[in-house]
């Protein structure tokens, strides 16, 4: 019985020893339960944390500490209830799809991943930690872009008037510097001096579109005020040139040449010879092609990459052609009918994933697999091209701008209403300590 009893003391005193290291460590506990989900003391104080530690580098004041940790619960309410709408869809951000974001936050910091993951320790953060902290951020954007996206509605009207706006301010503020050449025409003149003033102005027409000296030609040949100057006027905006200048110079850019335009004086053309303060808009566009491959419940993120991979090779080494693979096994409808083609565009209408890689390539490259919020691809850059696009620009713009609007009220629409269906209950900070 001697050494039971000792035992017994033995575990008694162990026991003892573990009560007061747990009554001098207040034990984590929950704090708020969110549907059947839970949000965890800790996590409040970390975040309260971390808001306090950028606060202070950024030399900001910051409220109440009550103030704060209502704030910051109600983050970590609004945070835990997306993350339960991606679980009850089936989302979830994949180690490959996280490995690629985290080589491309690499490259566009010009650092490897492990100069990444040194700078990262050096901060204070774990590099799993780190992970997992990317993987929610990417969870977050991706749940609210899919719920979002489809409460919003963009109408042409809408964007035509934005248009508008956008190019009536711009031309507002610009001022152009005109060339101008007047072809005279008598009082009641005769059909057959109409139609000799008018075959006179398109030969200086054609001649000043061959090349010709546009002053030497006004000189020569314009009937207009400016002639002696060689047809220049000095720059004007909108407002302050003669009316059948402002009428069609609403879409002209520099070295633009218009005419004949017929008015009661006679035939005139007109060239913008400078234009100060026009915003125009050159794009770097790319034409490429690409196959989709979607991973499912049958087909795992591994075996679709791997797919991929075996096309590369196959079409590297000229055993394949792009357009019949990409017809037989591409999951883009839009595309895949086509060989992959997708036509010119500017790379930026992209998802981020498929604009880095094409950015990144040569013509005629072939990429390896790489995931986007699609799936698996592989692309093709067959050319390149700098366009003027300074109209689809402003269009962009505006769907831009009002998308963004409408985003915005519809995410926190979306979000108030997910909160208000929710089970939610915030624990005293009191309650149930240690």
């Amino acid at each position: 019985m001697k050494p039971c009893k000792h035992l017994i003391i033995a575990f008694l005193t162990l026991a003892s020893s573990h009560m007061v290291q747990a009554e001098n460590t207040p034990l984590d506990r929950v704090s708020v339960q969110v549907n059947e989900g839970i949000v965890l003391e800790s996590e409040i104080t970390n975040m309260v944390t971390t808001v306090k530690t950028n606060a202070s580098a950024a030399g900001q004041s910051l409220p109440s500490d009550q103030a704060l940790r209502t704030q910051v619960i109600e983050r970590l309410i609004v945070t835990r209830l997306q993350m339960q709408m991606a679980d009850r869809i089936g989302l979830h951000i994949g180690d490959l799809q996280l490995d690629q974001t985290i080589g491309n936050i690499a490259k566009d910091q010009k650092l490897t991943v492990d100069q990444m993951k040194h700078k990262i320790g050096g901060e204070g953060m774990s590099w799993s930690h780190y992970r997992e902290q990317l993987r929610e951020e990417m969870t977050l954007g991706e749940i609210q872009r899919i719920q979002v996206q489809r409460r919003i509605q963009v109408s042409p009207q809408e964007i035509n008037n934005l248009v508008n706006m956008i190019e009536e301010q711009g031309l507002k503020q610009t001022e152009f510097q005109i060339g101008h050449i007047l072809i005279e025409i008598p009082n009641d003149p005769t059909s057959e001096q109409l139609e000799k003033a008018s075959n006179r102005a398109n030969k200086v027409l054609e001649r000043v579109k061959d090349g010709g000296d546009f002053r030497r030609t006004a000189i020569a040949a314009s009937a207009g005020p400016k002639a002696l100057e060689g047809g220049i006027w000095d720059y004007m905006n909108i407002n302050e040139m003669p009316t059948l200048f402002a009428e069609v110079l609403s879409d002209a850019k520099k070295g633009d040449i218009i005419g004949p335009i017929r008015s009661g004086a006679g035939f005139h053309i007109i060239k913008v010879i400078d234009a100060r303060g026009l915003q125009t808009k050159e794009v770097k566009e790319v034409r490429s092609r690409h196959i989709l491959i979607k991973p499912s419940p049958i087909l795992s993120e591994e075996r679709a990459k791997a797919m991929l991979d075996k096309f590369v090779k196959q079409l590297r080494a000229g055993d394949a052609d792009f357009a019949a693979l990409a017809h037989k096994y591409s999951e883009d409808p839009g595309s895949a009918a086509k060989g992959g083609e997708l036509g010119w565009a500017d790379p930026t209408v992209y998802v981020p994933a498929f604009s880095q890689t094409l950015k990144g390539l040569n013509v005629n490259d072939i990429s390896e697999p790489f995931r986007s919020t699609h799936g698996w691809h592989i692309v093709q850059l067959e050319e390149r091209r700098t366009t003027d696009a300074t109209a689809k620009f402003n269009t962009n713009k505006a769907h831009q701008l009002i998308y963004r609007r409408k985003f915005n009220e519809e995410l926190q629409t979306w979000l108030d209403e997910m909160r208000a269906e929710a089970y939610i209950e915030v624990f005293d900070a009191d309650f149930n300590r240690g």
